[in-house]
């Protein structure tokens, strides 16, 4: 692989981003290629290297974004006057993505550690500064139960139909933010997919200990395990 190629798609992989990778595995003819050469695409846009020529890579391109849905490799020809080639399409899938909300000492040891345990974690601290683009499969932890702001962000969350949302915090410190979302016409439904307190019980006490009791919370939902989540007494 070409070491350009080689090191964006490391780069763009490490980060959790969704690319797709195409291989020239085959010649037919004369075509403007060669075998093994690579093209890295977005849904929309080449992002390193080429397959030979500007229609092989437009022809790539213009199927990438239905092998970056099927999740799947797939085997593409594309035609050229003097000759053709057979491509090799490989998806790697975006990782979920973590919202972590308020610029506190957990939400920035989550931040950390996220990526090490499979999500790429953003750190905002409030609605207004949510991405415009986020992953289909999101997650979401407030990491401060005194945000003054704390139901607004909540509000512009819940639309998007987090896998899971957690509010640091136990009931007594929480509580009132979840009748406000009550008073606000949230169905009782949503707002018991709610978790708090939120992390496993492993009795942390530190900042960095209930970050990881948390992203090990994340992780039992991500694979279906079943944990063992604090108590929501108290």
């Amino acid at each position: 692989m070409p070491s350009g190629v080689e090191a964006e798609l490391a780069q763009r992989v490490g980060r959790g981003e969704e690319v797709v990778l195409a291989t020239v595995i085959k010649l037919d003819g004369e075509p403007p290629s060669q075998r093994g050469a690579k093209l890295l695409m977005s849904r929309s846009s080449a992002l390193a290297g080429t397959l030979g020529c500007s229609e092989f890579d437009s022809a790539a391109l213009e199927d990438s974004p239905s092998v970056a849905e099927s999740g799947s490799p797939q085997l593409r020809t594309y035609r050229h006057d003097l000759g053709s080639i057979e491509v090799y399409l490989e998806p790697y899938a975006a990782s979920p993505e973590l919202v972590v909300f308020a610029n506190t000492p957990v939400g920035r040891a989550l931040t950390r550690w996220a990526l090490e345990v499979g999500f790429r974690a953003v750190l905002v601290d409030s609605a207004r500064d949510l991405p415009e683009n986020l992953a289909d499969e999101l997650y979401v932890i407030h990491t401060n139960h005194d945000a003054a702001d704390l139901v607004e962000a909540l509000e512009a969350v819940l639309p998007r139909s987090p896998r899971f949302i957690g509010l640091v915090g136990s009931r007594r410190h929480t509580g009132h933010h979840l009748e406000a979302l009550r008073a606000k016409g949230v169905p009782e439904d949503v707002i018991a997919r709610i978790q708090s307190p939120v992390g496993l019980d492993i009795g942390a006490r530190t900042a960095e200990e209930i970050a990881l009791s948390i992203l090990a919370g994340l992780v039992a939902v991500r694979r279906g395990g079943s944990g063992g989540w604090k108590s929501t007494i108290g």
